[in-house]
């Protein structure tokens, strides 16, 4: 029971992103927002697997290379209304956050 809920726990904070190629393989399907003030999460996405483990489902995203590394396979959309989550991605780690803390759920 222990060992369950350190491993859940774990997996919770780890913001490790694939991006896939079919909408079916995707865990979330994101759309990219051209404004800040239409998402729900503002992304930074690093380039340091360990800046990711830190996050705590804050916003800092690292891509993997592989599928099997990656805690969330995303599929980005190209229209709004095909998404569950709308993101913006910007180049100041202190900038990412959520700003629809209802849609939290779907990075865990």
């Amino acid at each position: 029971m222990i060992l369950l809920c350190v491993l859940c726990f774990s997996r919770a904070q780890a913001q490790k992103i694939y991006s896939v190629k079919s909408s079916y393989q995707a865990d979330v399907k994101v759309f990219v927002a051209d404004h800040e003030y239409q998402a729900d999460l503002i992304v930074y996405k690093t380039d340091k697997d360990y800046r990711a483990k830190k996050s705590e489902n804050k916003g800092i995203w690292f891509f993997t290379t592989k599928e099997y590394q990656a805690d969330k396979k995303v599929f980005f959309v190209d229209h709004e209304y095909q998404a569950d989550l709308k993101v913006y991605f910007t180049d100041k780690e202190y900038r990412a956050g959520w700003k629809k803390n209802d849609k939290k759920p779907l990075m865990y």
